[in-house]
């Protein structure tokens, strides 16, 4: 549940993920003409990332702390479940706002960090610097005004290393992560690209994969990449695309239907990564 108090004529978000059904992470683009706002998640962690092409200044209160400053562009603020965040800003603010469950930081931390899930708890932060969650955020951003065209895959990645990133540099114990080298074994490695291969139609999720490999989604990824040279969600990718060349080729089904079968969302999502891959459309492909 989130309460928010509102002073000011405050704009709904310009583009938000809520339909988009991506698990354990709300991602929302904001434009805001000056105001205030008095803002609470009870179930989630917030970050705020600022997307000003030129700095604002804006004030923050959050408990007995308060911080007033210029926020340039990748600036973050965090604040943690249930915390009172009190913002006012006099020029046009532009931000990123991602929300995450509580579920999703206590499974990273159960499974890839030294610390127990009970003891995972985020501070509050105000304009702290911080770049591989800036990049990861511009990545969330890009895929939210992309309409979430790569897929579910892509962002249950993105949200898992996220939380890692959170609680090793704003988590009140700063755990470390547990690091695994040398790639999955081939019987793994063989087990999950026989399960790509077979439900390339279906939406396939990192969670599974994972559990094809018994391991964490963290160190799945990881290990995928060092076994493969590519992300799981590349790889799948890869194989979606491979897969629809072929029955462009070999068969007369409708690039519609084609794109279903290989599970890509439409028409132009298929036109979109063929044309990536080989320079020409559907069509054109077909017709090579």
């Amino acid at each position: 549940m989130t309460v928010q108090l509102l002073k000011g004529e405050l704009q709904p978000p310009v583009a938000s993920s809520q339909d988009y059904g991506w698990k354990n992470i709300l991602v929302e683009e904001f434009h805001q003409p000056p105001g205030q706002e008095t803002y609470q998640n009870l179930t989630r962690h917030t970050l705020c990332i600022s997307l000003n092409s030129r700095p604002s200044r804006l004030s923050h209160v959050m408990g007995d702390r308060r911080h007033i400053s210029l926020f340039s562009k990748g600036d973050i603020t965090i604040t943690p479940i249930s915390s009172t965040l009190v913002s006012q800003w006099n020029q046009k603010d532009q931000y990123l706002r991602i929300q995450l469950t509580s579920d999703v930081l206590q499974q990273v931390a159960q499974d890839s960090l030294t610390v127990a899930p009970k003891q995972v708890e985020l501070l509050p932060e105000f304009r702290v610097r911080h770049p591989q969650i800036e990049q990861i955020s511009l990545m969330l951003l890009s895929e939210l005004r992309n309409g979430g065209l790569t897929g579910s895959l892509y962002v249950e990645s993105l949200t898992t290393v996220l939380a890692v990133h959170l609680l090793k540099a704003h988590s009140v114990l700063q755990p470390c992560v547990a690091l695994y080298q040398g790639g999955l074994s081939d019987r793994h490695l063989l087990r999950v690209i026989d399960y790509i291969n077979a439900h390339l139609a279906d939406e396939i999720q990192l969670s599974d994969l994972a559990t094809l490999a018994d391991l964490s989604q963290f160190h799945f990824s990881r290990l995928f990449k060092q076994s493969t040279g590519v992300t799981p969600h590349q790889y799948v990718l890869q194989q979606r695309v491979e897969r629809a060349k072929q029955l462009l080729k070999t068969t007369d089904l409708s690039v519609m239907d084609i794109a279903l079968l290989c599970g890509f969302s439409s028409h132009s999502h298929l036109g979109k990564w063929i044309q990536h891959y080989t320079g020409l459309s559907p069509k054109a492909y077909r017709a090579s």
